[in-house]
Parts: C-alpha cells; structure tokens; sequence
C-alpha cells in the first residue's frame, strides 16, 4: 500500500500546479495583477452577433506527463522481468491518456464569441471571452472594447 501511497501524491502535486495558473475569474471583469497600470485603447461598438463556444484547456500537457508517471510506476509494480517492463509501458500511456483527458475536463470552460461593429472605422471584429453568468450580452448592446497589444476583453458601456 505504500508503494502506491507516493506516486498518487506525485500526481495530485502536479495536477495541483498546473492549476495552480489558472485564473479564477477571467471574465471581461476581472484584471490580474499583470493588467493593472497599463495604458488599453477604448474602442466602442455595438454587437451584432453572439455565440456560445466552449474554450478548450491547455492544462493537457501537465496532466499527461503526471499521468504517464504514475502510470509508469504502477505498472512496473506488475510481475517482472520483461512482463514488468510492458506493464511500465502499458502503465504510463494509460496513465498518460487519463491524466490528459482529466486536466482537460477541469480546464474547459464556457466561452462567448462576440461580433461587435466598431464605431470609429466601422470595421466588424470578433472576440472570445469566457462567458459571464453576471454579464450578459445580447446583440444591439453598445459595448467597450479594451484592447492591451494583442488581447482585448469587451464590457458592458
């Protein structure tokens, strides 16, 4: 039993810092710590379309690696010799395959893709942000866009 006992703590570790960076509220509201005084363009507009995505996590990568670890681990548990070093194998794609679709399930989230019509150029621009169950947008509602570089969020005006 013990033998089990530190590769399951491995793994919770793990899986523990790659959400660790998640943030927890990375809706158009909130800032980081890395958002504040910094100069963003205010655009304005109006939305002309909205529609539910669903954003894919990118914690994939943490929970295979940990995964495959334990995987590995566990299996070389099993018989010896040669048999050992295919449960090990075995193990660790197994353990690789579950780990990846775990982090993925815990990092996927609700997602909202935002046409806006913007008034200075009149130009139509899309944006994806995680949905926001205390703001809401419906099509017709003027809107600001913040824009930092290459990254924007879009609030209600």
């Amino acid at each position: 039993m013990k033998k089990l006992f530190y590769p399951l703590v491995l793994l919770v570790g793990l899986l523990g810092l790659g959400m660790a960076g998640c943030s927890s509220n990375p809706y158009g509201d909130s800032y980081g710590v890395a958002d504040t005084r910094t100069i963003q363009q205010v655009r304005t507009g109006v939305i002309v379309r909205t529609e539910p995505v669903t954003i894919e996590g990118e914690g994939q990568a943490v929970g295979a690696i940990a995964g495959a670890a334990v995987g590995g681990i566990l299996g070389s548990k099993i018989g010896g010799g040669s048999g050992s070093d295919i449960a090990a194998i075995g193990g660790g794609v197994l353990g690789g395959y579950a780990g990846s679709k775990a982090a993925e399930g815990v990092t996927k989230r609700n997602g909202v893709n935002l046409t806006i019509k913007m008034d200075d150029t009149g130009e139509t621009i899309a944006i994806v942000q995680e949905a926001n169950p205390n703001m809401m947008f419906t099509v017709g509602q003027r809107v600001r866009v913040n824009v930092d570089g290459r990254t924007a969020r879009v609030v209600p005006e």
